[in-house]
């Protein structure tokens, strides 16, 4: 299994600190040029080998600029990827538009749960998930990976894939910073960061 993995560019959302989980917010300026320098990063790397590889993204709006921005600056087609709902960010439900910040004064004792075992903590909604539902998601999803794969997903997921391939333990994942301009690689049971 070989897998290049790519975190959406940034959104105003994620420069204002605000939980955007499913909520499909656009890129910002900046995250327009760091999909931009993930394309050519990638493409640095692939080269010609790209024409083998399956590309795939989130169906939010975030995701697919990324990858169609990253698809534009390797010389390909950019319409030319596909979308699978499992790669979806998880749920923040309710939390989802706001700060961490504003949610401490009208939750205190919510987020010192989530504080307290936060990669099986589901915030109030409906919808919401814990990071232990999203890996089931995304564990779903690997079983379905069948050739070399560029995917453009969230920030969530890729700490999904660290504790999935056994590189953190579940805090530490749901506790990691996760880059928008880097390249995360899986090549069988190796993840790192390229």
């Amino acid at each position: 299994m070989l897998i290049y993995v790519i975190r959406h560019g940034q959104t105003d959302w994620n420069a204002e600190s605000r939980l955007q989980g499913q909520k499909d917010i656009p890129l910002n300026d900046f995250g327009r040029q760091q999909a931009t320098g993930n394309g050519v990063a990638l493409g640095g790397i692939l080269g010609a080998d790209a024409r083998h590889f399956d590309f795939v993204a989130s169906p939010l709006g975030r995701t697919r600029e990324t990858m169609e921005r990253v698809r534009r600056a390797m010389g390909l087609d950019p319409d030319a990827y596909r979308t699978d709902e499992r790669l979806k960010e998880v749920s923040f439900g309710d939390w989802e538009g706001h700060t961490l910040p504003e949610l401490k004064r009208s939750a205190p004792q919510r987020i010192a749960e989530r504080r307290a075992v936060k990669w099986d903590f589901i915030p109030p909604g409906e919808d919401a998930e814990s990071y232990e539902i999203l890996s089931w998601r995304i564990a779903a999803w690997l079983r379905d990976v069948t050739k070399p794969t560029v995917c453009v997903s969230h920030g969530g997921v890729i700490r999904v894939l660290f504790k999935l391939f056994g590189e953190m333990e579940a805090e530490e994942a749901a506790t990691a910073a996760i880059p928008q301009d880097r390249l995360l690689r899986i090549s069988g049971n190796a993840i790192g960061w390229v």
